[in-house]
């Protein structure tokens, strides 16, 4: 797989930027960004189902700015089967909470839905949205990042995970951190953005492109690589989107880049 982040890269500085990014979605979620956001976007560019999106707290959606839908990857596939109830979910950087409350009317009141957020802000964001809604019982958010989730081994049905991975400096991790919650037989659900082609190393050197969700994004073929490098299985591109139509974040890139994101779907080995 190719290295994305060059060995000088200030990771630190581009965490903090990341933070206060979404820090500021969390306070003022009409703000101006350079990312679509809300349940307009979701229905019209990502697929959601606007009438189950009308269902959740307004705290939740209105600060959701994910790039693909994992939750149907679950939904569609009849190989996967929906996410069931009685199962364990976690959504590894869950922000305001809008896909782990999907998930978690899922479940039902025999599952679990977890979510990780680095972010005090959308974690108190999600947890008004999630006593808005009524699911204290089946969900619950806990502060911690995705190289190090606060979950335990062998633990989880499902992981989802929406537009974080290129944020990420160790992709690796990420996916190995996956792979130790998921039970033997559990899924990913991912949705990330991702290029058709390989970026310079300017633009992976550069923070800002970072934190405009490109400058890490993964080519699109190593999405796979990474996952088999972890121990995962059976990964698959399932469905693209073309999330940053008419942003700020397209504009920053070449076209013949197509950046864009996709629906990712892979599994940990029974045995």
């Amino acid at each position: 797989m190719a290295i994305v982040c060059p060995s000088n890269f200030d990771k630190g500085f581009l965490r903090e930027q990341v933070r206060a990014t979404y820090e500021e979605v969390a306070r003022n979620p009409e703000g101006d960004f350079h990312f679509h956001r809300g349940s307009d976007y979701a229905a019209q560019y990502l697929d959601y189902d606007f009438n189950e999106l009308k269902q959740l707290p307004h705290s939740a959606t209105a600060r959701f700015a994910g790039v693909g839908n994992p939750i149907q990857i679950g939904d569609v596939d009849p190989t996967l089967g929906a996410i069931r109830p009685g199962q364990v979910v976690v959504d590894h950087a869950c922000g305001a909470g809008m896909d782990l409350m999907l998930a978690a009317r899922r479940v039902g009141k025999t599952g679990k839905a977890i979510g990780v957020d680095m972010t005090p802000g959308m974690c108190e964001a999600a947890r008004m949205a999630i006593e808005q809604a009524g699911l204290s019982d089946v969900m619950e958010i806990r502060e911690g990042m995705f190289e190090a989730l606060p979950v335990e081994d062998n633990s989880v049905d499902v992981v989802i995970s929406n537009g974080v991975v290129n944020l990420a400096t160790d992709k690796k991790r990420v996916f190995q951190e996956i792979y130790r919650v998921l039970k033997p037989g559990g899924h990913l659900f991912l949705a990330d953005v991702v290029v058709q082609r390989e970026l310079t190393l300017d633009a992976r050197s550069n923070p800002v492109l970072w934190a405009a969700c490109v400058g890490g994004a993964l080519v699109e073929s190593e999405l796979t690589k990474l996952a088999e490098e972890t121990g995962l299985q059976n990964g698959e591109v399932v469905k693209r989107f073309n999330c940053f139509y008419n942003t700020a974040a397209e504009a920053k890139v070449a076209k013949d880049l197509f950046v864009h994101a996709v629906n990712f779907k892979a599994s940990k080995p029974v045995n």
